[in-house]
């Protein structure tokens, strides 16, 4: 009799488990064409809006194809930069977004700030996150959520490494596997990320291409991605 209880309690411990799975996509804003205009050719950034966005929705038809269709998408959005893309192209990017969302099943999550990026992550059921994706602009020390919307080819909205030892390492499932898909984050913050939360984040070492994200095709790297 112990030895079926504990059985039927392990079971019971998996199912749950099993149902809190969440696979999060966190997506930055693009830079505004205003400032982005003022640089030379070969250095502006997001001639498309939706680069990081149409990403993400590629990564969720990866995660529905490789954990099957009922698979919970937790998608967080920086919200001021779709706001501030959509008054410069007097477009409603943000509503589009809720659409894709809607879509695809996704739980939509809005953030404002390094803060309350943070703070809605760390929200998240504890060992629940399975996998974790990063959109966006960065560099080898941060996560950019906001980069040349503000000012001119500067980052107002960062998650630095220094802000990771403020993630619970708790939401996270034992293997989870965690990837950033902007510029350089593998020559550095990986190796803290691995470091504060045991573990791996993997990264790019070199910049990473977008070009052909609207093809349907994920994001290179000039280099070589490490964890």
């Amino acid at each position: 009799m112990k030895s079926l209880a504990r059985i039927l309690t392990l079971a019971f411990f998996l199912l749950t488990a099993a149902s809190q799975a969440e696979h999060v996509i966190v997506t930055g804003g693009p830079a505004l064409r205003k400032w982005e205009n003022y640089r030379v050719t070969n250095d502006q950034h997001d001639r498309w809006w939706a680069n990081f966005v149409r990403a993400s929705t590629l990564r969720m038809v990866e995660i529905r194809k490789a954990y099957g269709p009922n698979a919970s998408l937790v998608w967080m959005v920086y919200q001021p930069g779709y706001y501030a893309c959509g008054r410069e192209d007097s477009l409603p990017y943000t509503s589009w977004i809720a659409d894709q969302a809607a879509k695809r099943g996704a739980t939509l999550i809005w953030f404002n700030s390094t803060g309350s990026f943070i703070q809605l992550l760390n929200s998240r059921p504890r060992g629940s996150v399975v996998t974790f994706d990063f959109f966006g602009h960065s560099n080898r020390y941060a996560f950019m959520f906001d980069y040349g919307s503000d000012i001119m080819a500067v980052s107002t909205a960062t998650l630095h490494e220094r802000d990771i030892p403020r993630i619970k390492s708790a939401i996270f499932s034992r293997n989870a596997y965690c990837k950033s898909w902007g510029c350089h984050t593998g020559e550095s913050m990986s190796m803290v990320w691995k470091n504060k939360l045991g573990i791996p984040l993997e990264g790019a070492r070199g910049p990473t291409l977008y070009h052909d994200v609207g093809q349907g095709s994920m994001p290179t790297v000039r280099g070589s991605w490490a964890r």
